[in-house]
């Protein structure tokens, strides 16, 4: 027999709506943050007699910080709890360090919440938008055309921020916006290429 905290998880997920109420001026595209989830979540645990509680724990490894966000759901004696991790960048554009680690937070909340209630982000725009740009070899070879130097491929978030920086024009920063798909759902990237895209303009 099920425990009723299943089940009562299960009425949750069959009807959360979570909405997309931030928008990337750069890709022109909605996504969600962890405070959406928890707007449309609220009413929901209540008719179910749910108590949701997260919790955030940093850790230092290698020389880099991580936040570990807990996701919680009680009923009675009975319990269900999801994990995720986020790691903090070395520097965030206009953003004072409690702010980043705020931004962390947020992010690492946001999928563990997602894992609990069963948000599937791969079919957002936030993970599959390219704005309009085709698959990143013709992206790179239309930027050539138009003067602007493709970036090359990196293997961490950091050298595509660093990609993204770089650009001195739209069609440099779109060129690097499509070289990175990997981390188009990456807060950090997109507050970044928002940031230049406002430079640039």
């Amino acid at each position: 027999m099920a425990k009723e905290i299943l089940k009562r998880v299960l009425a949750v997920q069959t009807q959360l709506v979570a909405p997309k109420s931030q928008y990337n001026s750069f890709g022109k595209y909605k996504y969600r943050k962890a405070e959406d989830i928890l707007e449309a979540l609220k009413p929901l645990l209540k008719q179910q007699e749910l108590t949701l509680l997260i919790t955030d724990e940093p850790f230092f490894i290698e020389g880099r910080f991580y936040i570990k966000a807990t996701a919680t759901v009680l009923y009675g004696d009975e319990s269900l709890s999801v994990v995720a991790y986020a790691r903090e960048g070395d520097t965030k554009t206009g953003m004072d360090p409690a702010q980043v680690t705020g931004a962390t937070s947020s992010y690492a909340r946001k999928y563990a919440l997602g894992g609990l209630f069963c948000i599937d982000d791969n079919a957002d725009p936030d993970v599959t938008n390219t704005h309009g740009a085709e698959p990143t070899q013709q992206t790179a070879s239309e930027a050539h055309k138009k003067g602007a130097k493709a970036p090359s491929r990196a293997t961490t978030l950091d050298g595509a921020i660093k990609a993204l920086k770089a650009a001195k024009n739209r069609e440099e920063l779109d060129a690097a916006w499509a070289a990175f798909p990997q981390f188009q759902a990456e807060e950090r990237f997109i507050t970044t290429a928002n940031e230049v895209f406002a430079k640039i303009q």
